[in-house]
């Protein structure tokens, strides 16, 4: 298994987690490790997954400036962003419950595999969470809009998403972006406790209806709803170029 993300058991329910550092930036490899270790705790026999990333970011989103590096290979930057969209329908469509453990900043990317999730528990504190894409200059695939109306609903969507904002967890968990908050040492804690109460249930009902609650959020990860080459079309677009190149650029002064 990749060393991109560690697996880590607690009996029934394992423990995912990202380690690409400094801030689990999401690049290709660290895409398809994710989706190896889903497939492997499946097989292995977990009956429910935390997702877990570094303390004080869980993760940083997709790595700009390799998408940057490459955009001039075609085949090269659709893969990368393929990658990504497949580790969000892994996670959308893993058969046994998945709990996001958030120690810390989850923007863009980050945000979205979180979003997939089940549950998600963020740790107290000045850390932030959203889809800032228009902050940076990119135009979000209807999909991703689909993940976020489906969690605090359609009015408080489109005020999170024009805007690009990121919100704190106590703001998160008022509008119902984030489930729990606990702190930030028990974070993975307490998502483990989420799962272990599902695995108390019925086993064959509760993933009966939860299959059944989460097909919209399969459909709206689907190739049809992310709408890849769209989505392309606008990383292109020169005010996306732009405003992603100054990012790059205060990133290497800060």
């Amino acid at each position: 298994m990749s060393e991109l993300v560690q697996p880590i058991q607690h009996g029934r329910i394992h423990e995912l987690r990202l380690a690409r550092p400094p801030v689990n930036a999401i690049n290709p490899a660290l895409c398809a490790a994710l989706r190896g270790a889903i497939d492997a705790a499946v097989a292995a026999g977990a009956e429910g997954l935390v997702l877990s990333g570094g303390p004080k970011v869980f993760s940083a989103g997709l790595d700009v400036p390799l998408l940057l590096s490459i955009q001039d290979d075609g085949q090269a930057l659709y893969d990368a962003w393929n990658g990504f969209f497949d580790a969000a329908r892994a996670l959308a469509a893993c058969p046994v419950p998945v709990a996001a453990a958030i120690a810390g900043h989850a923007p863009a990317g980050g945000c979205v595999l979180a979003l997939c999730c089940d549950w998600r528990v963020m740790a107290e504190g000045p850390f932030t969470i959203g889809l800032n894409e228009t902050q940076v200059g990119i135009a979000l695939p209807p999909g991703i809009m689909r993940l976020m109306q489906r969690t605090v609903g359609r009015r408080q969507a489109e005020a999170l998403l024009v805007a690009g904002a990121m919100v704190d967890s106590a703001h998160a968990l008022r509008i119902g972006l984030v489930d729990e908050l606990a702190g930030v040492d028990d974070v993975a804690t307490r998502a483990r406790a989420r799962i272990d109460m599902l695995l108390d249930l019925p086993r064959a009902p509760m993933l009966a209806t939860r299959a059944l609650l989460r097909a919209d959020l399969n459909e709206a990860v689907s190739p049809a709803g992310m709408q890849l080459e769209q989505c392309l079309e606008s990383w292109r677009s020169p005010d996306t170029q732009q405003a992603l190149r100054a990012m790059v650029a205060r990133i290497g002064k800060g």
